[in-house]
């Protein structure tokens, strides 16, 4: 996916620094903004499913590249 309107990089922060940052993030987009999170933390796979479903957001796409994950995040 290639559309976003912003872009935070999470990359060497550890749980649950990804996470906080993704929510300080998400709160400045309007609703259907896309937020596009780039991390390194395993863990920020499921952290970041279990934030979309808590918060209604939804992950549009998500994929991992060389130990990179990266999710598009629209907000609900």
């Amino acid at each position: 996916m290639s559309e976003f309107n912003q872009e935070l990089d999470a990359r060497g922060l550890n749980c649950p620094l990804p996470i906080l940052r993704t929510k300080k993030a998400m709160n400045t987009l309007a609703s259907g903004e896309i937020l596009k999170v780039v991390a390194t933390d395993p863990g920020s796979v499921k952290d970041m499913e279990s934030f979309a479903k808590q918060t209604g957001n939804q992950i549009v796409s998500s994929g991992e590249n060389g130990g990179e994950y990266t999710f598009f995040i629209k907000k609900g």
